[in-house]
């Protein structure tokens, strides 16, 4: 969804299918574009958005940045997605484009005049409502590079990390060893990363957590995929509460597990 301004974009279709956009003209200096990514075709309107307000200084508010886990090719037959989104997006000369908690440096490379807007404040909400002490939380990291992407904003909390045991020819998560295991022991943990699509590596992740002796297991991640809704995360009772932030998540908070941050 692209709202403009705080109002949502009204969209229809001709007959042969083409969009009919209706949009509000605008006296202000600086226009607001929040583009709430539901599917690539959204980028047309936002480039039909950018050419309406032409003579304007546009600001893009983009969550989600779309394809950013495509941010390398592995095989000749890969499309780099990630290249061909930025490339567009910076045809459209926004003045900033304003993301949050974006996947990768490869995203901060490719795309033009990106701000980067740091978790911190979501997963320190997500902290308060848990409402454990300092020393009954750890907080835990899925990898190595989470650990060194977020560990240094809560230098507080005893830390610990995983290392995932994947198998190449399934590419199958089969187990996770605990790097600092001593802090999990009897403690609350909260698993941190920036995206959910199934939630098979956090549960991964939270039986071998409980296994090491935590107490319990809570998730935030930034961007979370509805996704979520038909993995193992809701089912399987080792994850306790889920947090994250409308960035990504449309379906309604239907599980008492979930909650939104702001």
């Amino acid at each position: 969804m692209i709202y403009v301004n705080g109002r949502g974009v009204t969209q229809d279709h001709f007959s042969a299918g083409e969009l009919k956009i209706k949009l509000q003209p605008s006296t202000r200096e600086v226009i607001d574009i929040m583009w709430h990514y539901e599917n690539d075709a959204e980028l047309f309107t936002l480039a039909c958005i950018r050419h309406y307000f032409h003579s304007q200084h546009c600001i893009l508010y983009l969550p989600y940045v779309p394809h950013a886990r495509m941010d390398r090719v592995k095989n000749p037959e890969d499309v780099f997605t990630l290249k061909t989104f930025a490339s567009l997006i910076n045809s459209l000369m926004f003045d900033k484009v304003v993301c949050w908690d974006v996947h990768s440096n490869v995203s901060l490379a490719l795309i033009d005049r990106i701000e980067n807007v740091n978790p911190m404040v979501w997963i320190d909400e997500a902290i308060q409502l848990l409402g454990y002490s300092k020393d009954s939380l750890c907080l835990f990291f899925p990898d190595e590079g989470a650990q060194k992407r977020y560990g240094e904003m809560f230098p507080e909390y005893k830390q610990a990390f995983g290392i995932k045991k994947r198998n190449w020819e399934t590419g199958k998560i089969e187990g996770f060893m605990i790097v600092g295991e001593e802090n999990v022991k009897d403690k609350e943990i909260l698993i941190i990363d920036d995206i959910c699509s199934y939630g098979n590596t956090f549960t991964h992740a939270a039986g071998a957590l409980l296994t090491a002796g935590a107490a319990g297991v809570n998730l935030f991640v930034t961007h979370c995929e509805d996704a979520i809704s038909k993995g193992n995360i809701f089912k399987d009772g080792r994850i306790d509460r889920v947090f994250t932030t409308n960035s990504l998540f449309r379906t309604p908070e239907t599980d008492s597990k979930l909650t939104i941050v702001h």
